[in-house]
């Protein structure tokens, strides 16, 4: 294990714990890194877009329009994973 990867678990870390923090001020409801958001109709397509926005502006990254959607990003951990490859 290389010591120079170690700052980028941190920073996911605090990056799942903000999306978490977030979800539960949007829906009032505190979830799971692989809860459904979407699917479980926890969020609507708004909350939905305004928790991506939030996300960007949190990490300097944006969401590409075609990754945008359910499949890819219905759970903390899916969005995570998105995020480590923009």
């Amino acid at each position: 294990m290389h010591f120079a990867k170690c700052p980028n678990l941190i920073v996911m870390a605090d990056i799942r714990e903000f999306i978490q923090n977030e979800i539960k001020s949007l829906a009032f409801k505190k979830v799971g890194f692989d809860d459904s958001l979407v699917k479980s109709k926890l969020l609507d397509s708004i909350t939905f877009v305004e928790l991506l926005v939030s996300i960007e502006d949190k990490t300097g990254k944006t969401f590409p329009q075609h990754m945008v959607n359910p499949e890819n990003l219905d759970t903390i951990n899916m969005i995570c994973q998105v995020l480590e490859t923009l």
